[in-house]
């Protein structure tokens, strides 16, 4: 079908589901659950790549703080469905990197994956998912642009979580904390440098939502600093997506610095640091290689992130989380 061609290109029609499978090189699947109570953050990855010969295999990721665990496994058997549900491994030592045991299973509404002896197992609750008034996702009209060298969607900006994690041989609960959830995808892999970010638990309103994504992407060998910006707060969903609206970005050693105007003249700053975290070393899959670059995206899972919106010169929001995802990487060159 003329549908299914142009969707392994990548791109998405208006109001369709960014989540379904395209049949690209890389899909991948994040799931970020954050406790503003006990300060316990955890993210979960996965990933169904297809090597040179069009075959799958999985990535499986799995993070915490506080205690800094970072465990990742390759895994043989990677699937998903068309209703956007992730299936990796069977549990029977198909793994490398995880003392052989690594599965994964997530949908819209539970995420369980083992690594080793780490364990989280949650049930996502009253979910606030992208709204479906919206013709696309969080690239805007960007994601109909058939083959970028990535694309991105926060298709789940927060829900309330039901379960808990095992890290460090320590039972964790996670009753009450807020998930989030994303995805991204691409048939070239990560692009050559990236930045992203991600909060809730702010001390204005818990359940606002802030997430970006950029880096240097673009199409063949044409490449520009993109990056999209998507802030829900105060019952409002504002997105700024750079290059198709002004959004200055600064990401380096000083922190993650974002400043825009919305079409509808809300001036959104956003400022973030990493408040004296280490990073948790995750990696990033090589599809066609068939493997991964370990430890090339850089995430702090508990730095600051402040959020400020401002329409006609009034503060409508005015927030800051120091349970903020903030990330930096860079892919290997070819």
């Amino acid at each position: 079908m003329i549908s299914d061609t142009y969707r392994r290109t990548g791109a998405d029609l208006p109001f369709g589901d960014p989540r379904r499978p395209h049949g690209v090189a890389m899909e991948g699947w994040f799931w970020r659950f954050t406790h503003p109570g006990s300060g316990d953050v955890a993210v979960v990855l996965a990933g169904v790549n297809r090597d040179g010969a069009g075959r799958a295999w999985g990535t499986v990721g799995l993070a915490a703080h506080p205690g800094g665990l970072a465990a990742s496994a390759l895994v043989a058997d990677a699937r998903a469905t068309a209703d956007g549900a992730v299936a990796i491994g069977a549990g029977d030592g198909d793994a490398e990197g995880a003392d052989g045991v690594a599965w994964l299973r997530g949908d819209a509404r539970s995420v369980s994956v083992r690594l080793g002896a780490a364990s989280l197992d949650v049930a996502l609750e009253a979910p606030a998912r992208w709204p479906r008034g919206r013709a696309f996702g969080g690239l805007g009209a960007a994601q109909a642009i058939p083959g970028l060298s990535q694309y991105w969607h926060p298709w789940l900006l927060r829900a309330r979580v039901r379960g808990g994690m095992v890290v460090g041989g320590r039972e964790v609960p996670l009753d009450g904390a807020i998930a989030y959830a994303e995805k991204n995808w691409s048939n070239g892999g990560f692009p050559e440098t990236w930045w992203w970010g991600q909060a809730h638990a702010f001390d204005a309103d818990p359940d606002a939502c802030v997430a970006f994504a950029g880096g240097r992407a673009g199409i063949g060998p044409l490449r520009l600093t993109a990056t999209s910006l998507v802030v829900s707060a105060g019952g409002e969903l504002h997105r700024l997506v750079r290059p198709l609206q002004p959004l200055r970005v600064d990401v380096g050693d000083g922190g993650w610095r974002l400043r825009g105007r919305t079409p509808a003249g809300v001036a959104v700053t956003v400022e973030g640091h990493a408040n004296g975290t280490p990073p948790h070393l995750l990696p990033v899959p090589e599809p066609r290689a068939r493997r991964h670059r370990q430890g090339a995206a850089a995430q702090h899972l508990a730095g600051e992130l402040r959020v400020v919106l401002r329409r006609r010169g009034r503060t409508v929001f005015d927030g800051t989380s120091t349970l903020a995802g903030l990330e930096r990487g860079a892919a290997p060159t070819p």
